[in-house]
């Protein structure tokens, strides 16, 4: 049984309105060199105007704020609040315990105990990222010596910090705003069509030609589930772009990580199934619940891109599908002992993945609709 499903018009114009990278896009300035290149312009002129603004306060060493910018500054504004307040933490408790432990004792001693401290304190509070820049600033704050007070050192560096980031913060908002929840949103309408081809091509191996490179396709799978996972992480940081928007992104990557694994269940089960010819009499219906599936996954991930769940796929009712294969498999039950044991398993095996696969695809759309507030049809 092979698949061969169109594209619809609208799912074509998906394709072209997603902003997810593809390696066949045309052209140099697309992509993600386009967004390499906003990103080294925003970094530049955060460092550039921090360093301006220093000199402009009198900062002394207003070279700390343009470093801070650079540093914080990241592809996303999620990703930049984030590095934000890993800085800040780590440069407000590196200056407290390097001012606090030059009170006593003599160096090196007393250099050892604040970073021992520092660290420890980050570790324990689950700042971790934050205790590399605690140990940072002790060491400027205890060994660096301008002609000014520990304590004017480590106030000064707070300032110079807080400078930075502030810069940073601003640079990412108004100049070519990036939002992590935007790239998620298009991450996860393409995760969903490349879900889709896997589960198509994972399909073509039963009773038909078993499909080549399914190993790379899951590769590539988990690696755009992993950068998704990145960006959801990055999201949560963000202000809210509207009702339910952490709460639908959410759902919608941990519903993206059970069909993953409902699919190499499938692909499990169909191993070495292209010789069976019980599947055959579970046609049609077998066949008609498969190819809704795969239009099923379009319609979601259109769903995703334009942030509308409460629209059903029109002409296409899964669960009477699972019905009519329920009913089909009841129906050729008694046909069974013309047909090896391993057969017959299989073909129930993929039956009740088909189910699985069908129903997550359904409460994907039905429970992401909820989250954001929408009436469900």
């Amino acid at each position: 049984m092979r698949l061969k499903t169109k594209k619809t018009l609208a799912q074509h114009q998906l394709a072209i309105k997603l902003r997810v990278e593809r390696e066949e896009n045309p052209g140099f300035f697309t992509g993600e060199r386009r967004r390499l290149l906003i990103h080294a312009a925003r970094t530049a002129l955060a460092a550039a105007l921090c360093w301006w603004l220093a000199i402009h306060f009198g900062l002394a060493d207003g070279y700390w704020g343009a470093i801070s910018a650079i540093i914080v500054m990241q592809s996303n504004f999620g990703s930049t609040i984030s590095a934000s307040r890993d800085r800040i933490l780590g440069t407000v408790i590196g200056a407290l315990f390097g001012f606090l432990f030059t009170q006593f004792g003599t160096l090196p001693w007393n250099y050892c105990l604040a970073v021992l401290a520092a660290v420890t304190v980050c570790g324990l509070l689950g700042m971790r990222s934050s205790s590399r820049l605690a140990g940072v600033t002790i060491t400027i704050v205890m060994l660096v010596q301008n002609g000014g007070s520990h304590w004017t050192i480590a106030l000064d560096r707070v300032m110079e910090v807080f400078l930075g980031i502030v810069v940073a913060l601003a640079v990412s908002t108004l100049v070519f705003p990036d939002r992590a929840r935007l790239w998620l949103r298009d991450g996860l309408a393409q995760e969903v069509l490349l879900l889709g081809t896997f589960f198509e091509r994972i399909l073509e191996g039963f009773r038909g030609t078993p499909a080549e490179g399914l190993p790379a396709q899951r590769e590539e799978l988990l690696a755009l589930i992993r950068k998704n996972n990145q960006l959801l992480e990055a999201a949560r940081n963000e202000p809210s772009g509207g009702p339910g928007w952490r709460e639908g992104l959410g759902m919608l990557v941990q519903f993206g990580h059970s069909i993953f694994d409902a699919l190499v269940a499938l692909e499990f089960s169909v191993k070495d199934s292209h010789h069976d010819a019980f599947a055959q009499q579970l046609e049609p219906e077998l066949g008609k619940l498969a190819v809704d599936i795969r239009t099923g996954f379009h319609h979601v991930a259109e769903c995703i891109h334009e942030w509308r769940f409460n629209v059903p796929p029109p002409g296409m009712i899964l669960e009477d599908d699972i019905v009519q294969l329920e009913a089909r498999m009841d129906a050729v039950r008694h046909r069974g002992i013309e047909f090896s044991q391993a057969e017959i398993l299989r073909a129930y095996a993929v039956q009740l993945h088909l189910k699985q696969i069908a129903r997550l695809l359904r409460a994907s759309r039905v429970e992401t609709s909820l989250a954001v507030g929408e009436t469900h049809e």
